[in-house]
């Protein structure tokens, strides 16, 4: 019996040793005869980067439109929380939503220091989130916190990102020093690292490392230390407010006259030529390769100039719809219909299917979710704006370099 009882627990220790973190019972929600499976989104929809969440906002909704708008007879709830693409709000929208027992799983963030302290907030209430837009490294790196169980992104990881535009100013516009500009948030910090590190491993210099505060207008202080380094490129994936300030006032500091500038797609934006204006022209941006995706996002395109009577406002459209596609075939999937019309959907289960994806032919391309949550297909180009996309306030559609 004492060996039984050692046996026993020692079985224990390695079933708990080899599953997941966050792996335990999530438990499940009933949705009763005639109620809406309830969808969240957490995005930034208030402020300067509203183009960002909005962006998604409508992905997600043409995406429920094409699935028909019902799971199994159930009509698709679909309820948003603002982010402000802030730590502080991240955190109170991802509060907002775990509260709420009704909802099935979200859809978010935008920005990842949003989903830093977001994610495992979620996860702690059994709720699976899938962003169009997170792209910092540590939320699927191996090595992040406990709590992230449960996410899975669709969007591009900066690893690929950064390491393009840095392939780019080496080698296409074989610049040999460059400086950097990031403003704090986990994604322009690491976005940052990864361009630097991938220069240098190219044989370039970087001659600075800057920072600036989210909300800052004076960046000339920063930008005149930089001027002294004397660097062929500034790269600032940052976002739109700051961006715009950086752009206007990098024409004015001495030194950075022929210095050339370039973005990422945080930025990549119709609202950024609005805070740029025609300082803009001729610098580049890293941003998705839109040229590279199947015929079907013509067909998006079409839909939401007849919904929304405009183009689509930042890059990530595509990928809210894919994430939303995901979530809704999964929740289909796991869904038990009972004798009563009602459904019972495990969280467990519908984080498992999530996980489970291989091979879907996606807005985006072909997604495969690894055992942390990366499910794109990454295809980065790079952008340069002319005087007609500032004129227009219509972000460039046709790469002017691609890796591949």
């Amino acid at each position: 019996m004492k060996r039984f009882l050692t046996l026993s627990i020692v079985l224990v220790a390695v079933f708990c040793l080899v599953l997941p973190a966050g792996a335990a019972d999530k438990g499940v929600v009933k949705v009763k005869k005639g109620e809406s499976v309830h969808i969240a989104y957490w995005f930034v929809i208030s402020g300067p980067n509203t183009s960002l969440g909005m962006d998604t906002v409508r992905g997600i909704e043409i995406a429920i439109e094409d699935f028909g708008d019902k799971i199994k007879g159930h009509p698709i709830k679909l309820s948003g929380q603002d982010t402000g693409c802030g730590p502080e709000g991240g955190q109170a929208a991802a509060t907002k939503i775990a509260s709420d027992p009704t909802v099935v799983a979200a859809i978010g963030s935008n920005c990842s220091s949003a989903a830093k302290p977001g994610v495992p907030i979620l996860w702690n209430a059994g709720i699976p989130t899938i962003s169009p837009s997170n792209t910092a490294p540590y939320l699927t790196d191996p090595e992040r916190l406990e709590g992230y169980a449960g996410y899975l992104r669709t969007c591009h990881n900066d690893t690929v990102q950064g390491s393009v535009a840095a392939e780019f100013v080496k080698k296409i516009l074989k610049i040999n020093s460059a400086a950097t500009i990031h403003d704090g948030s986990v994604y322009a910090e690491q976005l940052a690292q990864v361009f630097a590190n991938t220069f240098k491993g190219r044989l370039g210099k970087i001659t600075a490392m800057e920072a600036v505060g989210p909300g800052d207008t004076d960046m000339r202080p920063v930008l005149t230390s930089i001027a002294t380094g004397k660097p062929g490129l500034i790269y600032y994936p940052i976002f739109i407010a700051e961006g715009g300030h950086i752009t206007r006032q990098a024409k004015e500091v001495s030194g950075l006259e022929n210095t050339k500038l370039m973005g990422a797609d945080g930025i990549f934006s119709p609202d950024f030529y609005k805070a740029a204006g025609e300082a803009a022209v001729g610098m580049f941006h890293t941003s998705p390769d839109f040229s590279a995706f199947p015929a079907v996002y013509k067909n998006f395109l079409k839909k939401h100039q007849e919904k929304y009577g405009k183009k689509p406002e930042a890059p990530f459209h595509a990928f809210a719809y894919d994430a939303t596609m995901l979530i809704l075939k999964a929740i289909e999937k796991v869904a038990v219909e009972g004798s009563d019309g009602s459904l019972t959907i495990d969280r467990m289960k519908l984080r498992d299917a999530l996980y489970a994806t291989k091979g879907y032919k996606g807005m985006t391309g072909t997604l495969e979710c690894d055992q942390y949550g990366d499910c794109a297909d990454p295809r980065i180009a790079v952008y340069q704006t002319k005087i007609e996309n500032v004129k227009k306030g219509e972000m460039p559609t046709i790469p002017y370099w691609k890796p591949y």
